[in-house]
């Protein structure tokens, strides 16, 4: 018997390469020519600027690395009887939660292309399009009714959607995306190590936003631009940070870490004068002069909670794949999470993880609602959302901290060649 797949095209057995590497486009052949010159032209005009050629798999991954488990939701957001419809990496998925579990389909009933987030959950286990009444069944994919055509309707068993794995953890719900037919790797492996097994407070935001998940990675990584750009967040408002500093780059495991080996709270420069200045600083927190770096790059050194003290980070910013930033304060640690959404958008996934219990937990969780939410996940992360929807990049001229970024970039590279060669062995 045949099955009818209706499904994404790494589901019908096509490659999930983008087009645009496989050597095709949508647009005419005049179209690209005049792009191309109009490339030419901007590169007169601005001598210097690089693409991202080196990088050929991070160029062409502008809907994301397949291979990873993305957060996309929180748990509590999905409901029994309550399909929710969501996009990852370019592609439209329905999350369906039954008596089953949760489950994860390619949002389109392949009868004329309505979606099935639109639908309703007549049976337990299935969810039914809203249009006809095909039922499909939530673990599976395939369609086991359909109400309009009765019981008996011959179409039953001849036609299925693609589904994704899809699990529970930190009460986020997780979709892998692979290629066809490929295993998934556990959830855990992508977890952070800290939060495996351990006990802590979470709290976070979940919002789609413009820009293309690299430049929103990338300003997360970025070494110079929290210095500038953040100086007078209500955030940073008590803090001092260094305006410049010299970094070396270490990997460790899965995480890229930026480590920090010299730092400068303040500079003369030569026929402007010195900065930060004084009215941007009388108000902080001094640094300290003893030569002791801050695990939160304050210049105050404070002991780590215990939990964190642990793990003996070698900076106190890293970055792991597929676009995963973590930066360590003493007493706690925030993650972003930057899911690719479609070629303009993205999820940012925010969070923030104590590991304090009994009253310090509830403090915690006071301080987190009362204003931490509204200054760091609001305000000071509006910020970068601001940057990256205004980023024009590629071409463009880096400079010497950006050393972090073309080593992420080189650690994405071999990472997609890695899983080439997995995919493909005789390749």
């Amino acid at each position: 018997m045949t099955v009818q797949t209706d499904a994404p095209a790494r589901e019908r057995g096509q490659t999930d390469t983008p087009a645009r590497e496989r050597g095709q486009t949508d647009a005419p052949a005049e179209r690209v020519s005049h792009a191309g010159e109009e490339e030419k032209r901007r590169q007169a005009r601005y001598p210097g600027r690089q693409t991202w050629a080196a990088w050929p798999a991070y160029d062409a991954a502008e809907l994301g690395f397949r291979g990873y488990w993305y957060p996309v939701a929180w748990s509590s957001n999905v409901a029994e009887g309550r399909p929710v419809r969501i996009t990852l990496c370019g592609e439209n998925i329905v999350l369906v939660r039954d008596s089953n579990g949760l489950h994860a389909l390619y949002d389109r009933c392949p009868h004329r292309g309505v979606p099935l987030s639109c639908g309703s959950q007549e049976f337990d286990g299935t969810i039914s399009c809203a249009y006809h009444g095909w039922t499909f069944d939530t673990t599976t994919g395939r369609l086991g009714a359909v109400i309009t055509d009765g019981p008996d309707s011959p179409i039953c068993g001849k036609v299925s959607v693609a589904t994704y794995p899809v699990e529970e953890h930190l009460n986020l719900i997780w979709v892998y995306m692979g290629a066809d037919g490929e295993e998934p790797t556990p959830l855990l492996d992508q977890i952070p190590e800290e939060l495996r097994g351990a006990a802590f407070n979470l709290g976070g935001r979940i919002k789609v936003r413009k820009g293309d998940w690299r430049l929103t990675c990338e300003n997360g990584f970025d070494e110079g631009h929290a210095k500038f750009l953040h100086r007078n967040a209500m955030w940073r408002r008590f803090k001092s940070m260094p305006v410049w500093n010299l970094t070396t780059l270490e990997k460790r495991g899965r995480w890229l870490f930026r480590v920090q080996t010299e730092q400068h709270w303040t500079a003369e420069f030569p026929g402007y004068g010195t900065w930060p200045p004084q009215r941007e600083s009388r108000f902080r927190i001094k640094p300290s002069t003893d030569g002791t770096q801050s695990i939160s790059n304050t210049g105050n050194p404070r002991a780590p909670h215990p939990q964190i003290a642990a793990q003996d980070f070698p900076g106190f910013v890293s970055v792991s794949l597929p676009g995963v930033l973590r930066v360590v304060y003493p007493d706690f640690i925030h993650y972003e999470f930057y899911v690719p959404y479609d070629a303009e958008h993205h999820r940012y996934v925010g969070l923030m993880v104590n590991f304090d219990s009994g009253i310090r937990s509830l403090l915690f969780k006071a301080k987190y609602l009362g204003f931490v939410r509204w200054f760091f996940h609001g305000l000071f992360a509006a910020q970068d959302a601001w940057m990256v929807d205004e980023t024009d990049a590629p071409p463009e001229r880096l400079y010497r901290p950006d050393v972090s970024l073309t080593t992420w970039r080189s650690m994405c590279e071999d990472a997609a060649e890695e899983r080439a060669t997995r995919l493909n062995p005789t390749a």
